[in-house]
């Protein structure tokens, strides 16, 4: 599969369809067993109400800086980079949502979009990226291919999206040269 991966310009933002491509990926990885942030029953509405509510603001308030991956004139994955963070780490960002079609895995996106991000977090003088994932999910294999390393897990910390039940978190990090 050929993709193309893009920042998303803050102006840019007012694209109806681009929320609704966001909000197909979204639906369909956490309808796959993802788990980022919500459990089932979770509609499309409710997806694209994410983007827009949530996400949106932060993109065009520059607080966040955001990728999306394009496959045959469908959006396919994204991430974000969160770096509006307090005054003491200026130095370190967030990364969220790496999001990739379950249709479309598996041909180095998930890599190409993270390459993306961290060459932003580099050109902002970021030299520590964070993030999270469910605990033994292939997310975290491939971060820590990537050169993630494990800070540590917390039991019970999100709720599978399926039934409910408490699944532990695993934090990485990564140092940036």
């Amino acid at each position: 599969m050929r993709f193309e991966i893009s920042r998303l310009n803050p102006q840019d933002t007012n694209d109806s369809l681009l929320w609704d491509g966001l909000a197909t990926v979204l639906w369909a990885c956490v309808h796959g067993g993802a788990s980022v942030g919500f459990v089932l029953p979770f509609s499309e509405a409710e997806a694209r109400a994410f983007w827009t509510n949530k996400v949106l603001p932060q993109v065009v308030a520059g607080g966040t800086s955001m990728w999306v991956a394009h496959s045959e004139g469908r959006i396919v994955g994204t991430v974000q980079l969160q770096h509006d963070l307090p005054p003491n780490q200026p130095h370190r960002a967030d990364v969220a949502k790496l999001l990739v079609h379950p249709d479309a895995r598996r041909n180095g996106m998930a890599r190409a979009l993270m390459d993306a991000l961290e060459a932003e977090a580099r050109a902002r003088n970021k030299r520590l990226l964070v993030l999270d994932t469910r605990s033994g999910d292939p997310s975290q294999t491939l971060y820590e291919r990537m050169g993630f390393a494990v800070a540590g897990a917390i039991p019970g910390y999100c709720l599978n999206p399926f039934d409910k039940t408490p699944e532990a978190t695993t934090y990485l990090f990564k140092t940036l040269a």
